[in-house]
Protein backbone atom coordinates (compact mmCIF):
# COMPACT_ATOMS: atom_id res chain seq x y z
CA UNK A 1 0.00 0.00 0.00
CA UNK A 2 0.91 3.48 -0.33
CA UNK A 3 3.15 5.08 2.76
CA UNK A 4 2.38 8.06 4.42
CA UNK A 5 4.71 10.61 4.55
CA UNK A 6 6.92 10.92 7.82
CA UNK A 7 6.11 13.08 10.60
CA UNK A 8 7.82 16.49 10.61
CA UNK A 9 9.36 17.95 14.23
CA UNK A 10 6.30 19.94 13.46
CA UNK A 11 3.58 17.94 13.83
CA UNK A 12 2.17 20.21 17.01
CA UNK A 13 1.92 23.08 14.77
CA UNK A 14 -0.16 21.51 12.08
CA UNK A 15 -3.22 22.53 11.81
CA UNK A 16 -5.96 20.07 9.98
CA UNK A 17 -8.13 22.64 8.06
CA UNK A 18 -11.62 21.94 7.94
CA UNK A 19 -13.24 25.44 6.92
CA UNK A 20 -16.08 24.81 4.79
CA UNK A 21 -16.58 21.24 5.99
CA UNK A 22 -16.00 22.47 10.14
CA UNK A 23 -19.59 21.59 10.84
CA UNK A 24 -18.90 17.55 9.53
CA UNK A 25 -15.78 17.38 11.84
CA UNK A 26 -17.25 19.06 14.52
CA UNK A 27 -20.65 18.28 14.09
CA UNK A 28 -20.54 14.63 13.24
CA UNK A 29 -17.56 12.93 15.19
CA UNK A 30 -17.42 15.92 17.76
CA UNK A 31 -18.50 13.10 20.38
CA UNK A 32 -15.49 10.51 19.92
CA UNK A 33 -13.08 13.27 19.64
CA UNK A 34 -14.12 15.30 22.74
CA UNK A 35 -10.76 14.30 24.20
CA UNK A 36 -8.69 15.12 21.62
CA UNK A 37 -9.87 18.56 20.82
CA UNK A 38 -9.23 18.91 24.70
CA UNK A 39 -5.71 17.59 24.82
CA UNK A 40 -4.87 19.20 21.55
CA UNK A 41 -6.33 22.62 23.28
CA UNK A 42 -8.47 23.96 20.38
CA UNK A 43 -10.29 26.92 20.89
CA UNK A 44 -14.02 26.91 20.65
CA UNK A 45 -13.92 29.62 18.05
CA UNK A 46 -11.88 27.76 15.79
CA UNK A 47 -12.95 25.86 12.88
CA UNK A 48 -10.01 23.09 13.09
CA UNK A 49 -8.24 20.04 14.69
CA UNK A 50 -4.51 20.94 16.06
CA UNK A 51 -2.42 17.66 15.05
CA UNK A 52 -1.49 15.98 18.35
CA UNK A 53 2.02 14.65 18.51
CA UNK A 54 2.08 11.34 16.17
CA UNK A 55 -1.50 11.62 14.41
CA UNK A 56 0.69 12.12 10.97
CA UNK A 57 2.35 8.28 10.41
CA UNK A 58 5.08 7.50 9.87
CA UNK A 59 6.42 5.40 6.65
CA UNK A 60 3.73 1.82 6.16
CA UNK A 61 0.46 4.00 7.35
CA UNK A 62 -1.55 2.93 4.47
CA UNK A 63 -5.18 2.68 4.25
CA UNK A 64 -6.65 -0.76 3.48
CA UNK A 65 -8.14 -0.94 0.00
CA UNK A 66 -11.31 -1.91 0.79
CA UNK A 67 -12.38 0.56 2.42
CA UNK A 68 -13.67 3.28 0.96
CA UNK A 69 -17.08 4.15 -0.09
CA UNK A 70 -18.06 4.23 -4.10
CA UNK A 71 -20.64 5.09 -5.59
CA UNK A 72 -24.35 4.05 -5.86
CA UNK A 73 -24.61 5.77 -9.32
CA UNK A 74 -27.09 5.94 -12.21
CA UNK A 75 -29.04 2.07 -12.12
CA UNK A 76 -25.87 0.26 -14.16
CA UNK A 77 -22.80 2.40 -13.72
CA UNK A 78 -20.11 0.46 -12.15
CA UNK A 79 -19.25 0.85 -8.64
CA UNK A 80 -16.06 2.75 -7.34
CA UNK A 81 -13.60 0.56 -6.28
CA UNK A 82 -11.40 3.45 -4.26
CA UNK A 83 -11.43 3.76 -0.64
CA UNK A 84 -12.75 6.77 1.05
CA UNK A 85 -12.98 6.74 4.51
CA UNK A 86 -14.23 9.86 5.58
CA UNK A 87 -12.05 12.68 4.84
CA UNK A 88 -11.55 17.01 5.75
CA UNK A 89 -12.70 17.45 2.20
CA UNK A 90 -15.94 15.18 1.88
CA UNK A 91 -19.40 15.93 1.68
CA UNK A 92 -20.81 13.95 4.72
CA UNK A 93 -23.38 11.07 4.37
CA UNK A 94 -25.60 10.40 6.93
CA UNK A 95 -25.52 6.24 7.97
CA UNK A 96 -28.49 4.76 9.23
CA UNK A 97 -28.80 3.72 12.71
CA UNK A 98 -27.55 0.33 13.21
CA UNK A 99 -29.91 -2.05 14.55
CA UNK A 100 -28.89 -3.99 17.28
CA UNK A 101 -27.16 -6.85 15.22
CA UNK A 102 -27.27 -7.07 11.26
CA UNK A 103 -26.91 -10.99 11.71
CA UNK A 104 -29.89 -13.03 12.29
CA UNK A 105 -29.96 -16.68 13.43
CA UNK A 106 -30.39 -18.86 10.30
CA UNK A 107 -30.72 -22.36 9.13
CA UNK A 108 -29.18 -24.50 5.91
CA UNK A 109 -32.60 -25.31 4.48
CA UNK A 110 -33.38 -21.64 4.92
CA UNK A 111 -30.49 -20.66 2.14
CA UNK A 112 -31.98 -20.86 -1.22
CA UNK A 113 -29.79 -22.83 -3.55
CA UNK A 114 -27.30 -23.74 -0.93
CA UNK A 115 -27.21 -27.49 -2.00
CA UNK A 116 -27.28 -26.73 -5.25
CA UNK A 117 -24.14 -24.78 -5.63
CA UNK A 118 -20.65 -26.08 -6.72
CA UNK A 119 -19.26 -25.34 -3.57
CA UNK A 120 -15.67 -27.11 -5.37
CA UNK A 121 -15.43 -23.69 -7.80
CA UNK A 122 -15.93 -21.51 -4.28
CA UNK A 123 -13.01 -23.86 -1.95
CA UNK A 124 -9.74 -22.56 -3.45
CA UNK A 125 -11.66 -18.48 -2.31
CA UNK A 126 -12.19 -19.53 1.02
CA UNK A 127 -8.32 -21.49 1.54
CA UNK A 128 -7.16 -17.86 -0.04
CA UNK A 129 -9.41 -16.34 3.25
CA UNK A 130 -8.08 -18.87 5.60
CA UNK A 131 -4.09 -17.79 4.31
CA UNK A 132 -5.31 -14.89 6.53
CA UNK A 133 -7.99 -15.65 9.52
CA UNK A 134 -6.10 -18.41 10.25
CA UNK A 135 -4.16 -16.08 13.08
CA UNK A 136 -7.61 -14.97 14.20
CA UNK A 137 -8.66 -16.95 17.59
CA UNK A 138 -11.70 -17.44 16.26
CA UNK A 139 -10.75 -18.71 12.46
CA UNK A 140 -8.03 -21.16 13.68
CA UNK A 141 -9.78 -25.06 14.30
CA UNK A 142 -11.62 -24.24 11.03
CA UNK A 143 -9.13 -22.97 8.99
CA UNK A 144 -7.49 -26.08 10.40
CA UNK A 145 -9.83 -28.32 9.34
CA UNK A 146 -9.82 -27.24 5.82
CA UNK A 147 -6.09 -27.73 5.52
CA UNK A 148 -6.38 -30.95 5.94
CA UNK A 149 -8.52 -31.76 3.10
CA UNK A 150 -7.02 -33.27 0.35
CA UNK A 151 -9.12 -32.38 -2.84
CA UNK A 152 -12.72 -32.47 -1.57
CA UNK A 153 -15.90 -33.43 -2.94
CA UNK A 154 -17.97 -31.33 -3.40
CA UNK A 155 -20.34 -33.57 -0.62
CA UNK A 156 -17.40 -33.39 1.60
CA UNK A 157 -17.59 -29.76 1.18
CA UNK A 158 -21.20 -29.73 1.86
CA UNK A 159 -20.69 -31.42 5.29
CA UNK A 160 -17.90 -29.57 6.34
CA UNK A 161 -19.23 -26.26 5.81
CA UNK A 162 -22.57 -27.42 7.92
CA UNK A 163 -20.64 -29.19 10.81
CA UNK A 164 -18.17 -25.77 11.55
CA UNK A 165 -20.16 -23.42 10.44
CA UNK A 166 -23.51 -21.58 11.56
CA UNK A 167 -25.01 -19.52 8.85
CA UNK A 168 -26.67 -16.16 9.83
CA UNK A 169 -28.93 -13.85 7.34
CA UNK A 170 -27.80 -10.57 6.88
CA UNK A 171 -30.66 -7.69 7.70
CA UNK A 172 -30.68 -4.05 7.30
CA UNK A 173 -31.23 -2.33 10.35
CA UNK A 174 -34.99 -1.90 9.47
CA UNK A 175 -35.34 -5.59 9.49
CA UNK A 176 -35.81 -5.96 5.86
CA UNK A 177 -34.14 -8.52 3.91
CA UNK A 178 -33.04 -7.74 0.97
CA UNK A 179 -30.68 -5.09 -0.69
CA UNK A 180 -28.56 -4.15 -3.95
CA UNK A 181 -25.78 -6.29 -5.61
CA UNK A 182 -23.47 -4.54 -8.18
CA UNK A 183 -20.45 -5.72 -9.90
CA UNK A 184 -16.87 -4.99 -10.59
CA UNK A 185 -14.17 -6.50 -13.07
CA UNK A 186 -10.23 -5.84 -13.74
CA UNK A 187 -10.03 -3.87 -17.17
CA UNK A 188 -6.83 -4.11 -19.65
CA UNK A 189 -6.17 -1.17 -20.88
CA UNK A 190 -3.33 -0.55 -23.64
CA UNK A 191 -0.48 1.55 -23.27
CA UNK A 192 3.38 2.14 -22.96
CA UNK A 193 6.03 2.94 -20.47
CA UNK A 194 6.98 5.74 -22.52
CA UNK A 195 4.72 9.25 -23.24
CA UNK A 196 3.81 9.40 -27.31
CA UNK A 197 1.68 10.76 -29.54
CA UNK A 198 -0.63 7.83 -29.00
CA UNK A 199 -0.11 7.13 -25.56
CA UNK A 200 -0.56 10.61 -23.50
CA UNK A 201 -2.64 9.96 -20.38
CA UNK A 202 -0.81 9.17 -17.37
CA UNK A 203 -1.19 6.45 -14.72
CA UNK A 204 0.03 7.84 -11.49
CA UNK A 205 2.21 6.42 -8.35
CA UNK A 206 1.23 8.16 -4.95
CA UNK A 207 2.29 11.74 -4.88
CA UNK A 208 5.25 12.30 -2.28
CA UNK A 209 3.41 14.96 -0.82
CA UNK A 210 0.04 13.18 0.00
CA UNK A 211 -0.27 13.00 4.03
CA UNK A 212 -2.40 10.04 5.10
CA UNK A 213 -3.44 10.98 8.65
CA UNK A 214 -4.62 7.81 10.85
CA UNK A 215 -6.61 9.11 13.49
CA UNK A 216 -7.13 5.27 14.85
CA UNK A 217 -3.61 5.46 16.55
CA UNK A 218 -5.05 8.03 19.68
CA UNK A 219 -9.11 6.37 18.93
CA UNK A 220 -9.30 3.08 17.85
CA UNK A 221 -12.73 3.91 17.50
CA UNK A 222 -12.01 5.51 14.63
CA UNK A 223 -9.75 2.90 12.64
CA UNK A 224 -12.04 3.65 9.70
CA UNK A 225 -11.32 7.44 9.98
CA UNK A 226 -8.54 8.90 7.99
CA UNK A 227 -8.16 12.52 6.69
CA UNK A 228 -5.63 13.12 3.21
CA UNK A 229 -4.21 16.32 2.53
CA UNK A 230 -0.84 18.12 1.83
CA UNK A 231 1.32 20.85 4.17
CA UNK A 232 0.62 23.69 2.81
CA UNK A 233 3.19 26.52 5.16
CA UNK A 234 1.61 25.39 8.62
CA UNK A 235 -1.66 23.68 7.54
CA UNK A 236 -3.07 20.47 6.47
CA UNK A 237 -5.27 21.13 3.58
CA UNK A 238 -7.09 19.09 1.34
CA UNK A 239 -4.89 17.68 -1.80
CA UNK A 240 -5.62 18.32 -4.87
CA UNK A 241 -8.36 17.61 -7.20
CA UNK A 242 -8.72 15.51 -10.70
CA UNK A 243 -8.79 18.82 -12.13
CA UNK A 244 -5.70 20.03 -10.38
CA UNK A 245 -4.22 17.21 -10.97
CA UNK A 246 -4.99 16.61 -14.48
CA UNK A 247 -3.93 20.39 -15.10
CA UNK A 248 -0.24 19.86 -13.70
CA UNK A 249 -0.94 22.07 -10.45
CA UNK A 250 0.05 18.76 -8.54
CA UNK A 251 3.57 17.42 -7.98
CA UNK A 252 3.17 14.39 -10.03
CA UNK A 253 5.61 14.49 -12.53
CA UNK A 254 8.14 11.58 -12.28
CA UNK A 255 5.11 9.73 -10.50
CA UNK A 256 4.25 7.63 -13.92
CA UNK A 257 3.76 4.18 -13.91
CA UNK A 258 2.40 3.88 -17.67
CA UNK A 259 0.84 5.90 -20.12
CA UNK A 260 -2.45 4.78 -21.55
CA UNK A 261 -4.55 6.13 -25.13
CA UNK A 262 -7.63 6.39 -23.70
CA UNK A 263 -8.75 8.96 -21.06
CA UNK A 264 -12.26 7.31 -20.40
CA UNK A 265 -10.46 4.24 -19.82
CA UNK A 266 -8.08 5.58 -17.68
CA UNK A 267 -11.22 7.46 -15.40
CA UNK A 268 -12.61 3.57 -15.01
CA UNK A 269 -9.55 2.07 -14.59
CA UNK A 270 -9.61 4.21 -11.34
CA UNK A 271 -13.31 3.37 -10.38
CA UNK A 272 -12.17 -0.40 -10.61
CA UNK A 273 -9.36 0.37 -8.46
CA UNK A 274 -7.19 -2.59 -10.14
CA UNK A 275 -6.33 -3.74 -13.73
CA UNK A 276 -3.80 -4.39 -16.06
CA UNK A 277 -2.11 -2.34 -18.89
CA UNK A 278 -0.82 -4.40 -22.21
CA UNK A 279 2.66 -2.37 -22.79
CA UNK A 280 3.43 -1.63 -26.94
CA UNK A 281 6.29 -4.59 -26.42
CA UNK A 282 4.10 -6.70 -25.64
CA UNK A 283 4.94 -7.03 -21.62
CA UNK A 284 1.94 -6.46 -19.43
CA UNK A 285 1.63 -4.62 -15.99
CA UNK A 286 -0.43 -5.06 -13.16
CA UNK A 287 -2.00 -2.46 -11.37
CA UNK A 288 -3.42 -2.29 -7.73
CA UNK A 289 -5.17 0.51 -5.87
CA UNK A 290 -2.69 2.17 -3.82
CA UNK A 291 -4.29 5.53 -2.13
CA UNK A 292 -6.46 8.25 -3.48
CA UNK A 293 -6.40 12.12 -2.93
CA UNK A 294 -9.36 12.41 -0.26
CA UNK A 295 -11.90 14.08 -2.97
CA UNK A 296 -15.65 13.19 -2.76
CA UNK A 297 -16.89 10.43 -5.72
CA UNK A 298 -19.36 11.97 -7.45
CA UNK A 299 -20.72 9.84 -10.10
CA UNK A 300 -20.36 11.06 -13.75
CA UNK A 301 -23.20 8.66 -15.46
CA UNK A 302 -25.93 10.48 -12.69
CA UNK A 303 -24.94 13.74 -13.89
CA UNK A 304 -25.06 12.67 -17.35
CA UNK A 305 -28.61 11.99 -16.78
CA UNK A 306 -29.69 14.63 -14.64
CA UNK A 307 -28.57 16.71 -17.67
CA UNK A 308 -30.74 15.36 -20.14
CA UNK A 309 -27.37 13.60 -22.08
CA UNK A 310 -28.23 9.70 -21.37
CA UNK A 311 -31.66 7.92 -20.58
CA UNK A 312 -31.97 6.30 -17.25
CA UNK A 313 -31.07 2.74 -19.24
CA UNK A 314 -28.09 3.74 -21.15
CA UNK A 315 -25.84 4.95 -18.19
CA UNK A 316 -24.14 1.97 -17.77
CA UNK A 317 -20.22 1.91 -18.43
CA UNK A 318 -21.20 0.99 -21.77
CA UNK A 319 -23.16 3.69 -22.36
CA UNK A 320 -20.86 6.30 -20.71
CA UNK A 321 -18.15 5.28 -23.59
CA UNK A 322 -20.24 5.80 -26.14
CA UNK A 323 -21.33 8.96 -25.18
CA UNK A 324 -17.27 10.15 -24.46
CA UNK A 325 -16.81 8.98 -28.35
CA UNK A 326 -19.77 11.34 -29.29
CA UNK A 327 -18.98 14.61 -27.24
CA UNK A 328 -15.16 14.42 -27.01
CA UNK A 329 -14.97 18.57 -26.24
CA UNK A 330 -16.79 18.07 -23.49
CA UNK A 331 -14.84 14.92 -22.42
CA UNK A 332 -12.70 16.58 -19.59
CA UNK A 333 -15.45 19.06 -18.13
CA UNK A 334 -17.36 15.23 -17.26
CA UNK A 335 -14.68 13.92 -15.72
CA UNK A 336 -13.56 16.55 -13.93
CA UNK A 337 -17.07 16.17 -12.10
CA UNK A 338 -15.90 13.38 -10.23
CA UNK A 339 -13.00 15.18 -7.92
CA UNK A 340 -11.95 12.35 -6.70
CA UNK A 341 -8.54 10.72 -7.71
CA UNK A 342 -6.74 7.30 -7.74
CA UNK A 343 -3.38 6.37 -7.35
CA UNK A 344 -2.02 3.10 -8.42
CA UNK A 345 1.43 0.83 -7.60
CA UNK A 346 2.53 -1.87 -9.67
CA UNK A 347 1.48 -5.25 -8.90
CA UNK A 348 3.95 -8.53 -9.51
CA UNK A 349 2.83 -10.23 -12.57
CA UNK A 350 2.26 -13.48 -11.32
CA UNK A 351 -1.04 -13.02 -9.40
CA UNK A 352 -3.39 -15.10 -9.80
CA UNK A 353 -5.93 -12.33 -9.84
CA UNK A 354 -6.33 -8.40 -7.83
CA UNK A 355 -5.70 -8.16 -4.23
CA UNK A 356 -8.55 -6.79 -2.75
CA UNK A 357 -8.67 -5.99 1.04
CA UNK A 358 -7.91 -8.41 2.58
CA UNK A 359 -4.57 -9.05 1.15
CA UNK A 360 -5.34 -12.11 -1.38
CA UNK A 361 -6.16 -12.34 -5.00
CA UNK A 362 -10.01 -12.38 -5.52
CA UNK A 363 -11.34 -15.20 -7.36
CA UNK A 364 -13.51 -14.74 -10.75
CA UNK A 365 -17.40 -14.52 -9.88
CA UNK A 366 -16.24 -16.25 -6.22
CA UNK A 367 -15.02 -12.98 -4.46
CA UNK A 368 -17.17 -10.22 -3.28
CA UNK A 369 -16.89 -6.47 -1.44
CA UNK A 370 -19.03 -6.06 1.49
CA UNK A 371 -19.21 -3.75 4.16
CA UNK A 372 -16.64 -4.73 7.08
CA UNK A 373 -19.17 -2.55 9.77
CA UNK A 374 -21.53 -5.59 9.24
CA UNK A 375 -19.79 -8.43 7.94
CA UNK A 376 -16.33 -9.96 8.97
CA UNK A 377 -13.97 -9.31 5.91
CA UNK A 378 -12.96 -13.15 4.54
CA UNK A 379 -15.90 -14.75 5.87
CA UNK A 380 -18.26 -17.25 3.41
CA UNK A 381 -21.14 -15.65 2.05
CA UNK A 382 -24.04 -17.56 0.33
CA UNK A 383 -25.33 -14.55 -2.18
CA UNK A 384 -29.45 -15.04 -3.55
CA UNK A 385 -29.55 -12.82 -6.09
CA UNK A 386 -29.85 -12.65 -10.32
CA UNK A 387 -27.72 -12.43 -13.34
CA UNK A 388 -27.06 -9.15 -14.76
CA UNK A 389 -30.34 -7.39 -16.29
CA UNK A 390 -32.33 -11.17 -15.66
CA UNK A 391 -34.59 -12.48 -13.20
CA UNK A 392 -32.04 -16.12 -13.93
CA UNK A 393 -30.98 -17.10 -10.55
CA UNK A 394 -27.77 -16.26 -9.50
CA UNK A 395 -27.57 -18.47 -6.03
CA UNK A 396 -23.43 -19.02 -5.03
CA UNK A 397 -21.13 -19.00 -1.71
CA UNK A 398 -18.96 -16.04 -2.01
CA UNK A 399 -15.68 -15.17 0.12
CA UNK A 400 -15.86 -11.40 1.04
CA UNK A 401 -12.19 -10.30 0.10
CA UNK A 402 -12.37 -6.87 -0.34
CA UNK A 403 -14.45 -3.25 0.39
CA UNK A 404 -15.68 -0.41 -1.77
CA UNK A 405 -16.33 2.86 -1.35
CA UNK A 406 -20.23 2.74 -2.24
CA UNK A 407 -20.31 -0.58 -0.20
CA UNK A 408 -21.79 0.44 2.63
CA UNK A 409 -24.99 -1.68 4.40
CA UNK A 410 -25.77 -4.83 5.62
CA UNK A 411 -27.53 -6.40 3.05
CA UNK A 412 -24.99 -5.01 0.36
CA UNK A 413 -22.34 -6.77 -2.35
CA UNK A 414 -20.31 -6.15 -5.27
CA UNK A 415 -20.08 -9.31 -7.42
CA UNK A 416 -16.02 -9.28 -8.76
CA UNK A 417 -16.50 -10.81 -12.30
CA UNK A 418 -12.98 -11.27 -13.31
CA UNK A 419 -10.63 -9.96 -16.18
CA UNK A 420 -11.77 -8.88 -19.26
CA UNK A 421 -14.26 -7.58 -21.38
CA UNK A 422 -17.14 -10.09 -20.84
CA UNK A 423 -16.43 -9.43 -17.53
CA UNK A 424 -16.80 -5.94 -18.10
CA UNK A 425 -20.19 -6.52 -19.83
CA UNK A 426 -21.57 -8.26 -17.14
CA UNK A 427 -20.64 -6.13 -14.20
CA UNK A 428 -21.41 -2.83 -16.26
CA UNK A 429 -25.05 -4.30 -15.97
CA UNK A 430 -25.43 -5.34 -12.82
CA UNK A 431 -27.41 -3.72 -10.30
CA UNK A 432 -29.94 -6.49 -8.94
CA UNK A 433 -31.11 -7.20 -5.46
CA UNK A 434 -30.42 -9.82 -3.50
CA UNK A 435 -30.22 -11.19 -0.36
CA UNK A 436 -27.29 -12.90 1.61
CA UNK A 437 -26.19 -15.22 4.48
CA UNK A 438 -23.07 -14.97 6.14
CA UNK A 439 -21.48 -18.36 7.29
CA UNK A 440 -19.43 -17.63 10.99
CA UNK A 441 -17.96 -20.73 12.64
CA UNK A 442 -19.57 -21.75 15.24
CA UNK A 443 -18.10 -20.47 18.93
CA UNK A 444 -17.49 -16.79 16.59
CA UNK A 445 -18.61 -14.11 19.04
CA UNK A 446 -22.04 -12.49 17.80
CA UNK A 447 -22.07 -8.72 18.97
Amino acid sequence: MASATPASSSNQNIVILVSEHANYILGRIVHPLTAMIRRCAVLAALTALAACEGLIPGKGAAPQTPPEPAQVPAPTQPQSREPTPPTATETPQEKPAVAASPLRASNWNAIPGWRADNLQAAWGAFQASCSTLKNQASWQSVCAAAAALNKPSRDTLQRFFETYFTPYQVVNPDGTELGMVTGYYEPQLRGSRKRTATYRYPVYGVPEDLLVIDLAGLYPELKNMRLRGRVEGRRVVPYYDRAQIESGAAPVNGREIAWVDDAVELFFLQIQGSGRVRLDDGATVRLGYADQNGQPYRSIGRLLVERGDLPLERASMQGIKTWAKQNPDKLQELLNYNASYVFFREMPADLSGPLGALGVPLTARRSIAIDPSYIPLGAPVFLSTTMPNSPQPLNSLMLAQDTGGAIRGAVRADFFWGFGDEAGALAGRMRQSGKMWVLLPNDYPIP
